[in-house]
């Protein structure tokens, strides 16, 4: 939306779990940080949150729910929510993309882009 009352801006930051990876048996875990920035001039909620997983086989997992980490947190106009998460592929390399369905305190909803980012273990790209 090009509104800039409902402006959200989307940041991820992922981390490979080494601890929690198997290699051999294809799973590879990783953990990212999510800053949701209300760069907009109305407060606004998170109400639902939309994954695409890709793993480098290209199987796709879609993930839909309520909120993030069982929160649905209402963002002040200049503020942000950060919060951490994790997903498990098959493969060393993937990808992740979605947007969250927000709502302004208009009530006005609208979508909150994720741009694709990738999930890749140390060493998996040159």
């Amino acid at each position: 939306m090009s509104d800039p009352r409902y402006q959200i801006d989307v940041s991820v930051v992922t981390r490979y779990l080494s601890e929690q990876s198997q290699p051999d048996q294809q799973r590879f875990a990783f953990a990212y940080t999510v800053t949701v920035q209300n760069n907009g001039s109305l407060p606004a909620q998170l109400l639902s949150r939309h994954w695409v997983i890709t793993d480098g086989d290209g199987h796709v997992e879609e993930v839909r729910g309520a909120g993030v980490i069982g929160q649905q947190p209402l963002i002040a106009a200049g503020q942000q929510h950060v919060y951490s998460s994790g997903s498990v592929i098959g493969t060393r390399v993937g990808n992740m993309q979605g947007s969250f369905l927000m709502r302004a305190e208009d009530g006005e909803q609208f979508k909150a882009l994720i741009a694709p980012f990738r999930l890749a273990m140390p060493g998996a790209l040159h």
